[in-house]
């Protein structure tokens, strides 16, 4: 059993989605959930949505994660960030071409792949290749804490994370993938935080095993055709636009900081 689909809308004229939840881009998306805890973890549980927009160019989302225990202390390209307080999106554009990862942790480091045969072996996955760092640097991060949090916040604290995933570097690895209008790719997101003191693993689709990399599990999402600046909004939801730039993308890895940091 999967989750039922979702709506990624096309991103309305105007700024490009960075890291403001509530700015009036992410306020036309639709919001996901990621509800399905595994019960092997802790009893924290927390409280984690997602939106996600494309244009012609790229593949936006945003987290927003309602906390506590949060500690990020992974700062290079490649660092294994699902030790710390991560959120990932796992995307599959074609069958049996692979997916690719995309994890981040709440300071806004990165680690991703190719996945093609996610059967584990000692190595890691049967067929992989870790995305190189040259190619990482394309995928803008907007993180609202800083790059460390360590020692860990034990108290409520609400985070968010927002990526620009540049569609040209899916299609290098996948296959072109032409306008996104009408498509419908398998994906996954979630939230876990396996070294940090209260451990746990959530999901937007359900898992059958405590195991991110499952294809078969992954939910489908449906590319709109409508930009979703044509849906009649709340007035009341919107805030200020979008912010250009953010880490990653050509110029150097700089943080974006759009909402108080941790204390």
């Amino acid at each position: 059993m999967t989750a039922p689909p979702y709506l990624v809308r096309r991103a309305p004229p105007g700024p490009r989605p960075a890291g403001d939840w509530d700015a009036p881009p992410w306020a036309a998306a639709e919001t996901l959930e990621l509800a399905c805890f595994r019960p092997e973890g802790s009893p924290h549980q927390p409280r984690t949505r997602a939106r996600l927009l494309y244009d012609r160019e790229n593949v936006f989302g945003i987290f927003r994660v309602e906390d506590r225990y949060v500690r990020s202390v992974g700062t290079r390209y490649g660092d294994p960030v699902y030790r710390d307080s991560c959120v990932e999106v796992f995307l599959e554009p074609r069958p049996g071409r692979g997916y690719l990862n995309f994890e981040f942790n709440a300071g806004g480091t990165l680690l991703a792949s190719h996945v093609r045969d996610p059967t584990r072996t000692p190595g890691g996955f049967r067929d992989f290749t870790p995305l190189p760092e040259e190619e990482g640097r394309r995928v803008r991060i907007f993180p609202s804490l800083p790059p460390v949090v360590d020692p860990e916040v034990p108290g409520p604290l609400t985070w968010t994370l927002a990526f620009a995933i540049p569609l040209a570097l899916l299609a290098a690895r996948v296959g072109p993938l032409g306008p996104l209008a009408g498509q419908t790719w398998r994906a996954n997101l979630y939230k876990c935080g396996d070294e940090t003191s209260h451990p746990h693993w959530a999901s937007w689709s359900p898992l059958p095993e405590r195991n991110f990399h499952l294809p078969a599990a992954f939910g489908e999402v449906r590319f709109a055709a409508a930009p979703a600046g044509r849906r009649r909004l709340n007035p009341q939801r919107r805030a200020p636009g979008g912010i250009p730039g953010g880490r990653g993308g050509p110029e150097p890895l700089t943080q974006v900081k759009d909402s108080p940091t941790a204390p």
